[in-house]
């Protein structure tokens, strides 16, 4: 669940998590809903599609997994072109030559930079909107996806200005200590952007509306649920996200924290699916909120950014030293030299990308151990509803049966849908006279 889509993402807003998915409703079943309704007749056994769905599912996530790699190698040779170009050295003698004070040449240099990057990636996004479009997950057109693309462009260009700052101003004052500081100084930072998030970043991009406006009779079942685990999680804190304007794809997703934690509900989920498989849906994201997954996995991303700053300061002394004159770089607390930091940065991060990726799927595996258990007695046969619900969440969103185990490894946040499934179907507690482990 990854938020700030950018290149400045690089830059010192790793830790920045969210996750963007979601669910819906119309007064009317849809053919879809009403397919999934009829297929509770029809018991799952495992997660399988037709021949000419499951090539479609191979064939576009061996494209998406190809993608991924390149987008590796891709950016790390963008960021070694405008170093061997030496663009970040004319910013920055442009910025300096337009303002003696630190901060206006931080706002005329960051953005210059990080539009230039960002720039030269966006073959890499057009071609995954390409992909999601050709394959009928994306629902929007061309002047859609880069009026979006704008939007999280600004966005980026001033959470990256603020970070360049501070990194900057740090460096000056302690060259020796500058990761250790300027992680110090990050963290509010990036918890004040995780708060926000869901208030102003995403609005930007979808519509949102309290569910209870939209369904009452879900949200009534909702409560249901959630005083069936014996929490809390008011029917304020439950949002209903317009997704369809954009995807066919079915989601949803906890995010914020504090004042603006909430559960959001994508449209598509609720038109596409029937309560008791909307209950296991929301079952799972509850698990998120009760099981502290964001607060969790933010902890986690302070830890993993302390570990990269440190590596980056270690490493960025000798990139400087054999390269940094050649670049155009006068120093380590030059503006010019955040190319080759961002460049540094990269590597680690890249190198810690599996790791991430394996603390995604645990915390996911959770949600949905306790999506299960939540709805325990109170939806007949929660094993097979979440596993209709996963059938269809896959057939849709054309996940693949047998993805690539290096796939898995290297880019899952989720488990794959098959050993969902599976779970699903063989998680019972309750036959041998225990209980479920999170929710008693």
């Amino acid at each position: 669940m990854k938020l700030w889509p950018c290149c400045a993402a690089a830059v010192l807003a790793l830790a920045i998590q969210t996750s963007p998915a979601a669910m819906a409703q119309t007064s009317a079943p849809s053919s879809a809903a009403q397919a999934s309704q009829a297929s509770q007749a029809q018991k799952i056994s495992a997660y399988t599609l037709t021949p000419e769905r499951y090539k479609k599912a191979h064939d576009l996530t061996q494209a998406y997994f190809h993608l991924n790699l390149f987008s590796i190698i891709y950016g790390l040779v963008i960021l070694l072109f405008v170093l061997r170009l030496k663009l970040a050295p004319k910013y920055r003698d442009w910025a300096e030559g337009a303002s003696s004070n630190r901060f206006v040449q931080a706002l005329l240099f960051a953005p210059l930079l990080i539009l230039t990057i960002d720039v030269l990636q966006l073959p890499i996004g057009m071609y995954g909107h390409w992909l999601s479009h050709s394959y009928g997950l994306s629902t929007r057109g061309w002047p859609s996806w880069f009026l979006d693309w704008t939007k999280a462009e600004v966005v980026s260009a001033l959470v990256a200005t603020i970070f360049v700052w501070i990194l900057y101003a740090v460096l000056r004052k302690s060259p020796k200590r500058w990761w250790l500081y300027f992680w110090l100084a990050s963290l509010p930072v990036i918890l004040a952007l995780t708060f926000v998030e869901p208030l102003v970043y995403e609005p930007l991009f979808y519509k949102f509306e309290p569910l209870a406006s939209r369904n009452p009779a879900l949200t009534q079942d909702l409560q249901r649920l959630v005083q069936h685990a014996g929490v809390t999680i008011p029917p304020e804190r439950m949002f209903w996200m317009n997704a369809s304007e954009k995807t066919n794809g079915l989601n949803a997703y906890v995010t914020g924290f504090g004042a603006s934690k909430r559960v959001v509900v994508w449209d598509t989920t609720i038109a596409k699916m029937n309560t008791p498989e909307i209950l296991s849906v929301v079952g799972h994201e509850m698990g998120h909120y009760v099981l502290l997954h964001i607060p969790k996995g933010l902890a986690l991303s302070a830890v993993g950014l302390l570990v990269l700053f440190y590596l980056g300061f270690r490493s960025i002394g000798w990139v400087l030293g054999n390269w940094g004159s050649r670049w155009g770089i006068r120093s380590l607390d030059d503006w010019a030299s955040l190319p080759a930091l961002l460049l540094v940065l990269s590597v680690f991060v890249t190198l810690a990308t599996p790791v991430d990726s394996a603390v995604s799927r645990y915390f996911e595996h959770q949600a949905d151990q306790y999506g299960l258990e939540v709805t325990h007695g109170l939806t007949r046969d929660s094993g097979q509803v979440a596993a209709q619900a996963f059938q269809i969440l896959g057939d849709l969103d054309l996940d693949d049966p047998d993805p690539d185990p290096l796939d898995v490894f290297l880019f899952y946040s989720h488990p794959p849908i098959r050993d969902r499934v599976q779970f699903c179907l063989t998680y019972d507690p309750w036959s041998q006279a225990r209980q479920g482990e999170f929710v008693k």
